[in-house]
């Protein structure tokens, strides 16, 4: 693939890794652990080939970047959705690490949560019986007109492309947001240590 497409195109400078799988939905205990495994493969295992594929190249060249399309569920507890949930919060941990080992070659990655947008595998969800049975709240999003426009994951991932955020390499994006604002505050983002997975712990006294 990456042959292909370099031979026609050119180097390729901008990996965006947007396939994705929802199902299966319902309780862990009572799902297909085979096809509960099948959508880690897609969620995380698709993006990694990728990234092992295309990544030799920009290091080579001391450029590039790698969005990944994650999901803030993968930054949360979502019942019913474990395999979704558990693919997302691993692909978001898999961005961090990799942009703390390409760094130093000019490459930066980045993982987004591109918004609640009416796609394939939404309608997936709103029409299955697993998805009405165990997550109704999901069809209200759309019932009340909550949900997100396609326009806003573009406008963040052409702002990310353009290599506006290349500071914050390594941090998950969020849309509808303001990126340039979090950009404008990257020092406070640094320092809170904002816009990745992390365990907070009490500190005894």
């Amino acid at each position: 693939m990456v042959d292909a497409v370099e031979a026609e195109l050119g180097p390729i400078d901008l990996l965006v890794n947007n396939a994705g799988s929802g199902p299966p939905f319902g309780p862990t205990w009572e799902l297909d652990p085979e096809e509960w495994w099948r959508n880690v493969e897609t969620n995380l295992k698709g993006p990694l080939l990728c990234c092992h594929a295309i990544l030799p190249g920009m290091i080579r060249r001391k450029q590039g970047r790698i969005i990944n399309v994650a999901s803030a569920a993968g930054t949360c507890s979502v019942p019913y959705m474990s395999a979704y949930v558990t693919s997302k919060a691993a692909l978001i941990r898999l961005t961090e690490v990799l942009a703390d080992e390409v760094r130093e070659h000019g490459v930066s990655l980045f993982s987004i949560q591109p918004g609640t947008v009416r796609t394939a595998m939404a309608e997936e969800l709103l029409l299955s019986e697993a998805g009405q049975r165990w997550m109704p709240w999901f069809k209200k999003i759309f019932d009340n007109g909550a949900d997100d426009s396609p326009e806003a994951g573009t406008e963040l991932v052409l702002y990310l492309a353009s290599g506006a955020a290349d500071t914050l390499s390594g941090r998950f994006f969020i849309a509808p947001g303001k990126p340039a604002e979090v950009v404008r505050n990257a020092d406070e983002v640094r320092a809170r240590d904002l816009h990745v997975l992390r365990m907070h712990y009490l500190d005894p006294k």
